[in-house]
């Protein structure tokens, strides 16, 4: 596999981790925070780690970071 370019099976675990990730919270409809659990999830895959478990763990653990913050009051 060239780094960068990954098989249709790890394409597809990437994709379903993506989508199960952002559903697990409201703040998986911003669009800055797909981009951060895309980015997370890619760089695993990169890793090698490409099972849909990895995949979605290494979003999962973003997405906790972000849900940990404190909000910015209006």
């Amino acid at each position: 596999m060239m780094e960068g370019s990954f098989d249709i099976r790890t394409l597809a675990n990437m994709d379903v981790a993506l989508e199960r990730v952002c559903k697990k919270s409201p703040l998986g409809e911003q669009h800055e925070t797909r981009v951060l659990v895309a980015d997370a999830i890619i760089r695993c895959a990169r890793r090698g780690k490409v099972s849909l478990g990895a995949l979605t763990h290494a979003g999962e653990r973003v997405l906790a970071r972000l849900s940990a913050r404190p909000r910015k009051s209006a």
